[in-house]
């Protein structure tokens, strides 16, 4: 095969500039204001609400399918785009997109529009995912692969930090508008630092000489990633936590302050710690012990993402039943600090099944998945939930209506249990297809 000229020719990735440190650092930063903007939304929720005049359905739309549907089916042509180019040019001109049209979301005056620039900035954020996952496999080899991913993945909880803390903040003191354009600035700086400072890694760096095969049609990826059981299952069981995740994510700061009267700054607090501090341990601790365990056996990919969607099981009908707010609070931790906590093991057990050039591809189509499914359904289903019950529980509606929305969790786990039984022998097939 050819070397590919949008590649750094040295085999090292600690040779690139920066270092490979530094390269996971700048994508992690991306993921980090991924999440800024993405989650900036459910925290200005109330106030969004209340300026339009909007049922919890319509926000459940604007929080779930009008980002999700163009977010998830436009990062698979993406991913095919970053499994053939550039991924850093690809990748700083999503991330430019979709801080723009976050910034946007500030200067709306009516509904349609904020749902237009949410549309878009899920066009921006599809081409930065797949993109940055395939980078940080080719830069790390396959036993330090899920805590890398990890590390990557906590750039969602830290995200979720800067965006309730900060995004609380700034709500309450200049407005939700302020905090959108506020929350999309960053983004426009790290575009810059991401080409100045980063370079692609070598495809497979960290591969067998047989893995690096040249990028596969679209078709052929589809077949492959459909004859795998283990990657059905995988896809099943982490679509099904996202329904959960997402649900949470993007109704738990209007639950907080329709059922415990609490003040942006109180619920921005309160989503930081458990989501950004506690759930950024729980992430990275999840790809480190995947990481770890999977040395000896690699069904520990599939189960740590197992254990993390059962844990918070138990807690769940406290936090959302308890009448007292301490009480819900602190029942909420674990179920809020494991949300994303499969990410790092998946990412790394998707890649481990498909060749080196079909990967991104391989991520986007799990993406494409997960999102449609989870943040496309899940919030949507919570709105319209919430807004069936209303007439009979009033405000508590929400409370029942996310408390059924954690049922994906225990259907994810099944899922995962299932994708382990199959993940050695899918493995040892593509090995053996790549070494042919």
């Amino acid at each position: 095969m050819s070397p590919d000229p949008l590649e750094v020719p040295a085999a090292k990735p600690d040779r690139l500039i920066g270092g490979r440190g530094w390269t996971l650092g700048v994508l992690t930063s991306i993921y980090l204001v991924n999440f800024i903007d993405r989650q900036i939304l459910p925290m200005l929720l109330p106030q969004v609400k209340a300026e339009f005049g909007l049922s919890d359905s319509a926000l459940g739309l604007l929080v779930g399918p009008t980002f999700a549907f163009f977010y998830a089916v436009l990062g698979l042509p993406l991913a095919l785009l970053a499994d053939r180019t550039d991924r850093r040019r690809l990748i700083a001109a999503s991330l430019a997109l979709f801080s723009a049209m976050t910034m946007a979301c500030g200067f709306v005056v009516q509904f349609w529009q904020l749902a237009v620039a949410r549309v878009l900035t899920g066009v921006g954020e599809a081409g930065t995912g797949p993109a940055s996952q395939t980078m940080i496999t080719d830069l790390y080899p396959p036993q330090q692969r899920a805590r890398a991913q990890a590390i990557y993945a906590s750039g969602s909880n830290l995200g979720v930090l800067v965006a309730f803390a900060a995004g609380g903040v700034i709500a309450q003191a200049w407005g939700w508008r302020t905090a959108f354009i506020a929350a999309g600035l960053p983004g426009l700086v790290i575009s810059v630092l991401l080409l100045a400072t980063v370079r692609n890694p070598p495809r497979g760096a960290q591969d067998s000489a047989a893995a690096k095969a040249d990028a596969v049609p679209l078709r052929a990826v589809m077949r492959l990633l459909w004859s795998s059981r283990a990657l059905r299952w995988t896809a099943f069981g982490a679509s099904t936590t996202c329904f959960t995740a997402y649900s949470l994510g993007g109704f738990f700061p209007l639950f907080l302050s329709r059922s415990h009267g609490l003040s942006p700054r109180e619920i921005g607090l309160t989503m930081a710690l458990t989501i950004g501090v506690c759930g950024g341990l729980a992430t990275y601790l999840a790809g480190y012990f995947a990481d770890r365990l999977g040395r000896t056996d690699q069904r520990w990919y599939a189960w740590v993402p197992a254990i993390a969607a059962l844990l918070p099981l138990p807690l769940v009908p406290i936090c959302f039943l308890a009448q007292d707010t301490a009480t819900a609070l602190a029942a909420a931790v674990v179920p809020l600090a494991l949300t994303a906590a499969f990410v790092g093991p998946t990412i790394t057990l998707v890649q481990q099944l498909v060749p080196v050039r079909s990967r991104a591809t391989a991520v986007a189509t799990l993406i494409l998945i997960d999102n449609i499914i989870g943040l496309g359904l899940g919030p949507q289903f919570v709105g319209i939930a919430s807004d069936l019950l209303k007439p009979a529980l009033g405000a508590d509606a929400l409370r029942y209506a996310l408390l059924a929305a954690t049922v994906g969790s225990a259907v994810s786990a099944f899922g995962f249990c299932m994708a382990s039984r199959h993940l050695r022998g899918d493995g040892e097939a593509v090995r053996a297809a790549a070494s042919n």
